[in-house]
């Protein structure tokens, strides 16, 4: 059995994180109250951090991998609970976030949620996107604001 936190941890961080996170970007909106390409790229920002905390498990993947796929028995071994398998290996890929546990029975398992991938792209088109199109607004808003020349 894995351990409780390994389970539900990164899930209830993930839930806190996304339910206190619009109180700050809800701050800084009614303040400064930035350009819509700033507040795409802030959001963005936001949805690929989470996203890699939650792949990486907040960083529960490089600290004791073993732990999130098996338990430890008494002597030592780590196996699966209820299956009488065996932990072999564990790989860990850093980006996108990966564990991989792999079985005496020769399965493998993944302990990253499926939606940690496409969430952590996703996040980091919105922010590449919304930081183009802040750029393209300034260098435009350059031109047309120098006495003497004309905007393309």
């Amino acid at each position: 059995m894995i351990p409780l936190f390994a389970f539900f941890g990164p899930l209830a961080i993930t839930v806190v994180l996304c339910a206190a996170g619009p109180f700050p970007y809800w701050w800084w909106v009614t303040r400064r109250t930035p350009a819509p390409p700033a507040r795409w790229a802030a959001i963005g920002i936001a949805a690929a951090v989470a996203a890699y905390g939650a792949g990486t498990l907040y960083g529960l993947a490089f600290t004791n991998p073993l732990d999130l796929c098996a338990t430890r028995t008494g002597d030592g071994r780590y196996e699966d609970a209820g299956r009488d398998y065996s932990l072999v290996s564990v790989h860990r890929d850093g980006f996108p976030p990966s564990v991989v546990c792999h079985w005496s029975s020769g399965h493998s398992t993944d302990v990253v949620w499926f939606w940690v991938t496409p969430l952590l792209y996703a996040g980091l088109a919105v922010a590449v996107t919304g930081f183009v199109l802040l750029l393209l607004g300034r260098r435009s808003h350059r031109r047309a604001g120098r006495p003497g020349r004309r905007a393309p």
